[in-house]
């Protein structure tokens, strides 16, 4: 079934569809065993062994990154056609880590190569392009319905040099992966 999408994505589609079932579906109980040996906060050594083994084809076979622009090592692709491939990816915990394009990296990613300056991009931008580290994304409030990003009522002032950040967050997306180096709020 078409689906309406264009030949090009017809085909990264089946790329994925065939990654997914070959390669990841096939470690993901090994990798959920790891989870009873570790503590819930940390990967072990092999979860990152399967989650490295996973980038390094995904790269290889131009599974990364599909959610950017061409120009910034992306698919170039709408939010339409990302969804068809999202659908896939779904089918397994691990498969959009593996593919670079897992939340909140993804909406943080964005928000970076849009709106960050050369210094913040060269320090979190690239490494989270190339999957390196993650990052944490924190909109809930208490208090306000902050599923709405325009009731947020944390605030960030310029006092002189640096920025006093007010508010409270809760429910903060990824802060809790060890490998988080960045948080945008």
């Amino acid at each position: 079934m078409n689906l309406g999408l264009s030949d090009e994505l017809v085909v990264i589609r089946e790329k994925i569809r065939t990654f997914v079932e070959e390669k990841v579906e096939p470690v993901e109980q090994d990798y959920h065993d790891e989870v009873s040996v570790g503590d819930r906060w940390s990967h072990t050594p092999r979860q990152d062994e399967i989650l490295e083994s996973l980038k390094a084809e995904a790269r290889n076979l131009g599974l990364w990154n599909f959610f950017l622009p061409k120009s910034q090592g992306g698919a170039g692709i709408s939010n339409l056609e990302y969804a068809h491939l999202a659908e896939i990816m779904g089918r397994s915990r691990l498969a959009s880590e593996a593919m670079n394009c897992s939340a909140p990296d993804t909406g943080n990613m964005e928000v970076l190569e849009r709106y960050g300056s050369e210094e913040q991009k060269q320090q979190w931008l690239l490494p989270l392009l190339a999957g390196e580290i993650r990052s944490a994304f924190a909109m809930t409030e208490p208090g306000v319905a902050s599923s709405d990003a325009t009731n947020i009522a944390t605030s960030a002032v310029l006092d002189g040099d640096e920025w006093v950040i007010n508010g409270e967050k809760f429910y903060i997306s990824g802060a809790g992966d060890a490998r988080c180096k960045i948080m945008i709020t």
